[in-house]
């Protein structure tokens, strides 16, 4: 379990694909406090830590996790929003996020408004019932929230996020460019009471 407040922006130092994919991230964390089999959400994927060095650790990605979720975009020297597991008593600054994505995105315009930038992204239509304005929705890992929603029958449903200067500076929102794909994880509130509301009808 994770709160989508990024605590480190790592890189990929390497990709092997070998069965599974090995993927190496490099980090500022502390990998001596990292177990072998503990969970990282990275850009929003929960992995498992496979092996792990002084300042990096290694995770395998499936063919179904590459396929899911924009991780066989990554290369050499991609950036990565990190965040570890959430430990019991910690302090939950953004909203619930389990780490497994619901589907891929598109940035399709960033646009200042102010000192922030709005962002925003098509989401696969299927997900536009999960999308609210003022809920929580998290994109590469990041915990943000949704300040507008457009949905057109038969088109993907465009959401807009408004991205404040420490957001950027903190997490891969500083590189990142219209046409990007994005890992989105909706909030999982909204997809138990979809769930519930099927059973009403």
């Amino acid at each position: 379990m994770f709160t989508g407040i990024i605590t480190d922006v790592g890189s990929v130092r390497s990709i092997r694909h070998d069965g599974d994919t090995r993927i190496v991230i490099g980090t500022a964390f502390d990998t001596d406090t990292i177990d072998i089999g503990a969970s990282i959400a990275c850009s929003g994927v929960c992995l498992t830590v496979v092996d792990k060095g002084t300042d990096w650790y290694a995770v395998d990605a499936s063919a179904e996790t590459l396929s899911c979720t924009n991780l066989g975009d990554w290369e050499e020297g991609s950036p990565v929003n990190l965040e570890r597991a959430l430990k019991v008593g910690e302090e939950l600054g953004g909203h619930i996020v389990t780490g497994h994505v619901d589907g891929i995105g598109e940035i399709i315009s960033m646009t200042p408004e102010g000192d922030s930038i709005r962002f925003r992204f098509a989401a696969p239509h299927h997900l536009g019932k999960y999308i609210a304005e003022k809920g929580s929705m998290t994109i590469n890992g990041v915990s943000l929230t949704v300040n507008e929603v457009i949905d057109e029958a038969g088109k993907p449903t465009v959401f807009g996020i408004n991205v404040i200067p420490h957001t950027r500076e903190k997490t891969t929102f500083s590189t990142a460019q219209v046409g990007d794909r994005v890992n989105l994880e909706i909030d999982v509130l909204a997809r138990y009471v979809a769930r519930m509301n099927e059973f009403d009808k």
